[in-house]
């Protein structure tokens, strides 16, 4: 609606400009005052247009506003202020009208067609399934989820995909990892090598495959069926800590699939035979410094393995085959330097290199007590998602996860997740929420009916209007998170609902003996809740009836 009428003020200065003299294409812009004296918007037109209208800047924002119907462009007031200033007072209780708006469209309130459609493929967290997730996964993981939600509701058409490093060297060292321990489990030596790995879930494999075969494995092949166990219990584990933190994906895509179906080979031969590689020191190179890179990169070692970046290859390839507009890959801090070389590989393989954008995750760290905790109490290993989740629940996981810009070091405060304070964001921003539906449960108990209002007739549109605002905002809190790609720009919004809400029930009264305005004050309140919900569930946060 604030669009839409601001839309309509700007084409009415143009066409009044174009009347007194202005003869180049302009743009009206706008902006919030800091102060609330000066209006809901303000624009410096005048002032811009003083040169070629050879007019002080007060004289010709007169003239603009002269000009205009103010009712009809509804705008409540307009004036002149400073060096020419145009301040504009937005109608109230027009504006009001977006209570209704949202009970009629419910959580699709704020949706966007600005994707027409587009085909985007989203890949976050893929995580090596060597060991449990980390607190880095888990900020790309809320990260990733939260903006293909967005992205949905803004129009775009969104792929979810975890890409499953099931194939290569850290594969083989989990394999062999296990049967060290299994070996250990039954009095034999143990000999694990400085890559293999040590935690404690490939113990419990171990021990499940102890328990179940005996010393079956001392006398009769192992690696396959090692590899199996073991990479099923890694990987049901891993999709069971996403699920608990509200994280699912459309597909789970197997890096070992590509070695399978040839599309590797056929990838490596490709790009042999377009002359795109060289051989030198007795490894195969790609040209990747001729689209970009700083340098050259190897493909295929001199022993004759391939790096990392070969099945990457195939699978971008893979990836524009299924007929995406666009691909965003979620990385760690530590790939910065690989987005140059994935670029130009994709170039290669007959794709455009700005069909890909690369989020680049910052790194976090879990403080308590005001210091960095690296370590967990109940394991003595590296603190896991999973550590976090039962520590502090997912909903103050996932707000603070995406309370703050992808590209920016992150500090959770374990202490500050757990209080039941307004200190605590996602406390405030649920207790919102919890303290309209104990609204409905006192008129509920007093006996009372309450009756949603297809107008409102006795509602004070001056107190109300902080809150009907905020709503007014959200379609484009939404749109900036959609197109910028920044989901914190939607919890953001969420305090935002919450304090005009928190203000707004702290200065009046609600319930009252007067039932048409306290079904009217109701009315714009459960507006405010659909909204509260639908923000904190593009952020996979639930609310809360109670609190």
């Amino acid at each position: 609606m604030i669009e839409k009428i601001l839309e309509n003020v700007s084409l009415k200065i143009k066409e009044i400009l174009k009347e007194i003299g202005v003869t180049e294409e302009i743009e009206v812009l706008f902006e919030v005052p800091k102060e609330e004296a000066f209006g809901d918007y303000s624009t410096n037109v005048a002032m811009r247009m003083a040169r070629s209208l050879h007019k002080a800047p007060v004289v010709i924002a007169t003239e603009l506003l002269e000009k205009m119907d103010l009712a009809s462009l509804h705008l409540e007031k307009a004036e002149v202020k400073g060096a020419g200033f145009i301040n504009f007072f937005l109608d109230k209780k027009y504006l009001t009208n977006v209570a209704f708006k949202i009970l009629k469209e419910k959580e699709h309130f704020g949706d966007l067609n600005i994707g027409e459609g587009k085909k985007y493929l989203l890949e976050y967290v893929s995580a090596n399934p060597t060991g449990f997730l980390h607190v880095g996964h888990g900020r790309g993981a809320a990260y990733g989820d939260s903006l293909a939600r967005i992205m949905k509701k803004a129009g775009y058409v969104v792929g979810r995909e975890h890409y499953v490093n099931d194939a290569g060297n850290q594969i083989h060292n989990m394999t062999e990892s296990i049967h060290e321990r299994y070996k250990e489990l039954l009095g034999l030596e143990c000999n694990l090598l400085e890559d293999y790995y040590h935690g404690k879930e490939i113990i419990d494999i171990a021990k499940m495959i102890k328990e179940e075969k005996g010393d079956y494995y001392l006398n009769n092949p192992y690696y396959d069926d090692f590899r199996k166990f073991g990479l099923n219990y890694l990987l049901d584990g891993l999709k069971k800590d996403l699920k608990d933190f509200n994280v699912e994906f459309d597909t789970w895509f197997s890096e070992k699939s590509l070695y399978d179906s040839g599309d590797v080979e056929k990838t490596l031969e490709f790009l042999k035979e377009k002359g795109y590689t060289y051989v030198s020191e007795g490894a195969l190179w790609l040209k990747t410094s001729e689209r970009g890179d700083e340098k050259d990169r190897v493909l295929v070692k001199s022993d004759g393995s391939l790096t990392y970046f070969t099945p990457d290859i195939a699978y971008h390839k893979n990836k524009l085959s299924r007929g995406y507009d666009h691909l965003i890959d979620v990385l760690g801090a530590d790939h910065h330097g690989y987005i140059p070389r994935l670029k130009a590989a994709i170039s290669f393989v007959g794709g455009d290199p700005d069909l890909l954008d690369v989020e680049i995750l910052q790194m976090v760290r879990v403080l308590e007590n005001g210091e960095e905790v690296k370590m967990s109490k109940r394991s003595g290993k590296a603190i896991t998602l999973r550590d976090l989740i039962n520590e502090v629940g997912t909903d103050a996981l996932r707000f603070m996860y995406s309370s703050k810009s992808l590209s920016t070091h992150m500090d959770l405060d374990i202490d500050l997740m757990k209080k039941n304070t307004n200190e605590n964001p996602v406390y405030y921003v649920q207790y919102a929420y919890a303290r309209i539906s104990g609204l409905f449960r006192t008129l509920e108990e007093n006996g009372k009916d309450f009756e949603l209002v297809s107008e409102f007739n006795k509602l004070n549109y001056e107190t109300s209007y902080k809150l009907i605002k905020v709503l007014l905002q959200y379609p484009s809190y939404v749109l900036d998170a959609a197109t910028k790609r920044i989901p914190h720009k939607i919890s953001q919004y969420a305090l935002l609902l919450a304090t005009a809400l928190h203000s707004y029930y702290n200065d009046e009264k609600i319930i009252s003996e007067d039932k048409e305005l306290t079904n009217e004050k109701l009315t714009l309140l459960k507006a405010v809740q659909i909204v509260l919900k639908d923000s904190l569930g593009l952020l996979g946060v639930n609310v809360k009836e109670r609190m």
